[in-house]
C-alpha cells in the first residue's frame, strides 16, 4: 500500500475541469421543459420509474420540430396566416382548377382543448421556481412575422413572411384565451430593451 500523493498543480487541474463545464445561461426554469407523463410516483414493478419515462420523454420531444412536422404534411405554416384579399395576385381559375377565392379557415375553428395534458394556467405556472416570488417565462414556439414593425402595423399584409420562432410565454388572458409572448434573442434568452430578464409576464411597479 503507497500513500496517496496529491499533485502539485491539483488545484489549476480542478479549476481547469471546472472551467470547461460551465452551464449556458437560461431564463426558463428547468421544470419547464419537462413533460407530463400519467404514472404514479410510486414505482410499481415492472414499469418504468417515474423520472426515467420523464426524461425520455424529454429526450422525444427535443427532437421535434413543428415546422418540420408541417412541411412533411404538406402545409407551408408562411399559408397558415390570413392575409389581405388581393385580387391582382390570385391566378386565373383555369389554372387552379378550383375557387378563385383564397382557402383559409380560421384556426379557432379546429381549436379543440379537450385532450391537452396542462390547462392554460398550469402551463404558466411551470416558470414559477420554488423559493422564489418571481414568475420566469415559459419556453415556447410561435408563428410570427419575421419583421417586427410591418408585423405589428399590419399583420395580413402579403409582404410578411411568418416563421415558427422561439419564443418566451409571459402571461396568458382568459378573456381573449390569448397568450403573451417574447422573441428569444441570438442566445434563447428573454430580455427586454435594457437587456434585463423579463419577468412576472412583463408586469413592472410602472405598469
Amino acid at each position: 500500500v503507497t500513500k496517496f500523493k496529491m499533485p502539485a498543480n491539483f488545484r489549476s487541474l480542478l479549476d481547469k475541469q471546472a472551467s470547461s463545464e460551465a452551464l449556458a445561461e437560461s431564463d426558463f426554469p428547468v421544470q419547464s421543459f419537462k413533460p407530463k407523463v400519467q404514472l404514479p410516483f410510486e414505482q410499481i414493478p415492472g414499469q418504468n420509474p417515474r423520472k426515467v419515462e420523464v426524461e425520455r420523454r424529454r429526450r422525444l420531444y427535443l427532437t421535434f420540430d413543428i415546422a418540420e412536422l408541417l412541411a412533411s404534411k404538406g402545409i407551408d405554416s408562411n399559408q397558415l396566416m390570413p392575409r389581405h384579399y388581393d385580387p391582382d395576385s390570385m391566378p386565373p381559375i383555369e389554372e387552379t382548377k378550383d375557387s378563385v377565392f383564397p382557402i383559409y379557415l380560421p384556426l379557432k375553428v379546429f381549436d379543440n382543448d379537450e385532450f391537452d395534458c396542462r390547462t392554460p394556467e398550469e402551463w404558466i405556472s411551470l416558470g414559477l421556481e420554488p423559493g422564489s416570488s418571481d414568475r420566469k417565462p415559459v419556453p415556447g414556439k410561435a408563428l410570427l412575422p419575421t419583421d417586427d414593425v410591418l408585423g405589428h402595423e399590419d399583420p395580413k399584409s402579403q409582404e410578411l413572411i411568418y416563421k415558427w420562432i422561439d419564443v418566451g410565454v409571459l402571461d396568458y388572458d382568459k378573456e381573449t384565451d390569448l397568450y403573451l409572448v417574447h422573441k428569444t434573442d441570438k442566445k434563447g434568452l428573454v430580455r427586454d430593451e435594457e437587456g434585463k430578464p423579463i419577468l412576472n409576464g412583463g408586469i413592472s411597479p410602472e405598469g
